[in-house]
């Protein structure tokens, strides 16, 4: 079995520059470290349990296929917040019939992200 002591989602986007002003600005992510100079630099940014590295260009948008999943306290909270920050939202919050509180948004390059609330009530919060 592989042993991983640390894991990170790696972004290659259309403009690079645009994509940490997103990243960084307008959902306020932390950063872990920096790397190389000019616009094709690397960022990593704190995911939760996890990173986000934007670096290097691409001439396409990543694949529709990936998605990113952030859990936040309050999704009305970061409704509001990102909003504020003229972040393109899909889709405003809404408790799915599975219990938790999804929103969705997109960066510039329509990477779909989902911002997700576990309620105090939902069965993650409980350990057997």
């Amino acid at each position: 079995m592989v042993h991983v002591l640390s894991s990170r989602t790696l972004l290659r986007p259309t403009d690079p520059e645009r994509s940490r002003a997103f990243y960084g600005g307008a959902l306020g992510l932390a950063v872990y470290r920096e790397f190389g100079t000019g616009p094709e630099r690397g960022t990593v940014y704190f995911l939760g349990g996890g990173f986000l590295e934007i670096s290097g260009r691409s001439d396409t948008p990543p694949s529709p296929g990936l998605q990113l999943w952030l859990q936040v306290a309050d999704a009305s909270a970061a409704y509001d917040e990102l909003s504020a920050h003229g972040v393109e939202v899909l889709r405003p919050p809404v408790r799915e019939p599975w219990g938790l509180i999804e929103m969705w948004v997109a960066d510039p390059d329509g990477v779909r992200i989902a911002v997700v609330e576990v309620p105090a009530d939902h069965p993650l919060r409980h350990r057997p």
